[in-house]
């Protein structure tokens, strides 16, 4: 019985945390970027539009950007 409860929180735990992936972006000046959720690159503007960790929806030049990685 008690395995059969680790394995139901091991299970619940790794689907919460598929839900919302948080990632970095590097600037080329060496700013790290922490984001909620995975940024959009929009091609016609050139604009890279995120939201910070503090739910405001932000927008950077990608000409700034030299990596976004998944945290």
């Amino acid at each position: 019985m008690r395995w059969m409860s680790g394995v139901v929180l091991a299970t619940v735990t790794c689907l919460l945390g598929g839900c919302s992936s948080d990632y970095v972006m590097a600037t080329r000046d060496g700013k790290m970027i922490m984001t909620d959720g995975k940024p959009e690159i929009d091609k016609e503007t050139g604009l890279v539009k995120y939201t910070d960790q503090s739910g405001h929806e932000m927008q950077i030049n990608s000409d700034e950007v030299s990596t976004i990685i998944e945290r």
